[in-house]
């Protein structure tokens, strides 16, 4: 596998992971808590930020999957893992995004929307199923390059840690 190979396999994941951390669990909650944020701006601007984010992690899945389709002896795992990656997506985007558009189109417009529904837990559950399949697609692809004999190495110095 090529240095560029690798490096895409191992930081397009890292890097979206840091993506989905920074705006699902600190942007999304805190940009309420600024000043002269209304809940209609701010559902706007959420809604600009997801679908942003959306769109880059399947520009970047794509890239990474044509990667992992790249190399001739990829395991399955990357794959069966970008697959699931691809699936949670799909639910986000056409299952759950659509039910908190409507939601955020009723309060933007000025309606009242009732209160917290099944989609907002939903988009909760997906993001962090997506992450726990993106640490597992990282952890999948360091067992792939490292060493074979650097293996009983790190578990020996483990062993001997505790």
């Amino acid at each position: 596998m090529s240095r560029a190979t690798l490096a895409l396999r191992l930081l397009l994941p890292a890097f979206l992971i840091g993506a989905i951390v920074a705006i699902s669990f600190l942007e999304a909650p805190l940009k309420f808590q600024a000043p002269g944020i209304t809940i209609p701006l701010g559902l706007g601007i959420g809604r600009l930020v997801f679908t942003a984010l959306n769109v880059l992690t399947g520009i970047a899945l794509a890239v990474l999957t044509l990667v992992s389709l790249r190399r001739p002896r990829a395991g399955r795992a990357p794959l069966v893992l970008l697959g699931s990656i691809w699936l949670v997506y799909l639910a986000e985007i056409a299952v759950i995004r659509p039910v908190l558009n409507r939601r955020s189109d009723l309060v933007i417009a000025g309606s009242e929307a009732p209160g917290t529904d099944w989609a907002h837990y939903a988009y909760i559950a997906a993001d962090v199923a997506v992450l726990a399949l993106l640490v597992a697609l990282v952890v999948v692809t360091v067992r792939e390059v490292l060493p074979a004999r650097a293996a009983p190495a790190v578990r020996a110095e483990s062993r001997s840690a505790a």
